[in-house]
């Protein structure tokens, strides 16, 4: 939890508080969404939805918390209807609730990639234990450097957390190609590579947002592209993948309720 720079526009703040409420309807639309989904698939999918479901409504709650702390950080008036002033409260900002979002959610993600593309039930356990605690790691050397403002110190954590990073992104471009290419039927197939790269761009996202402060910029600006560059990482990375998800799983149903219903 980092005090927050004084000196912000209405402009800057703004933005910020539209990219956090754009999460919360992101995240909380998602939600209800893929728990509506569960009847439509088959059994075999319904905990990769259940799952995908639980990631989006664990952000729904911390993107909540995240803005009302920065409602709370200020206050924004208008005299006599001149120009929005903004001005700080001194309440703290809590940005540390990303870190614990991310620590639960992360791992969660890849894991339902994993149970919907039904791997051997050996391959799925494993892979699931390998990218779940790498994963982990990944978030937990990342905060250390978070709340640090020593570009240094900033820049140590983020090398130390993009080696269990470049792992995870590695098993999903090249590790998971051979398990893609064996799905029941070209448009799961196609469906399931979205998924591991969209996966991988969004990941892709978050150290160049983690660099913002490292790279010259600083103050309400700095704060304002972090906040809005990781709010839109989050809704691609939860919200659009986890449609993904549901559509492996509702073209693979379909597929295996076809294949029952042929005649033997």
């Amino acid at each position: 939890m980092a005090p927050l720079p004084d000196g912000f526009s209405y402009a800057e703040w703004n933005a910020t508080y539209n990219g956090l409420s754009f999460g919360i309807a992101a995240m909380g639309s998602a939600t209800i969404f893929f728990w509506l989904q569960l009847p439509n698939v088959t059994k075999s999918y319904r905990t990769a939805l259940t799952i995908t479901g639980i990631v989006t409504l664990i952000a729904t709650y911390h993107y909540i918390r995240i803005f009302n702390s920065w409602s709370e950080a200020f206050t924004v008036s208008s005299k006599d209807g001149g120009d929005y002033t903004v001005q700080l409260t001194g309440a703290p900002f809590n940005d540390g609730y990303r870190y614990v979002d991310w620590l639960l959610t992360v791992p969660l993600l890849l894991i339902e990639l994993i149970l919907v593309m039904k791997l051997p039930q050996q391959e799925t356990v494993s892979l699931s234990w390998k990218l779940g605690l790498a994963s982990a790691l990944m978030v937990a050397l990342g905060y250390p450097g978070e709340i640090q403002e020593d570009l240094s110190v900033r820049w140590f954590w983020w090398c130390l957390s993009m080696i269990p990073f470049c792992y995870v992104v590695f098993t999903l471009a090249v590790g998971l190609a051979e398990a893609t290419s064996k799905q029941p039927s070209p448009a799961a197939a196609s469906l399931a590579s979205a998924a591991r790269y969209l996966t991988v761009l969004s990941w892709c996202t978050y150290p160049f947002v983690y660099m913002v402060k490292s790279v010259g910029l600083a103050g309400p600006a700095a704060t304002m592209y972090e906040q809005v560059g990781y709010s839109l990482a989050d809704v691609l990375a939860k919200a659009v993948f986890g449609v993904l998800i549901w559509a492996i799983a509702a073209e693979k149903s379909a597929v295996e309720e076809s294949g029952k219903l042929l005649p033997n």
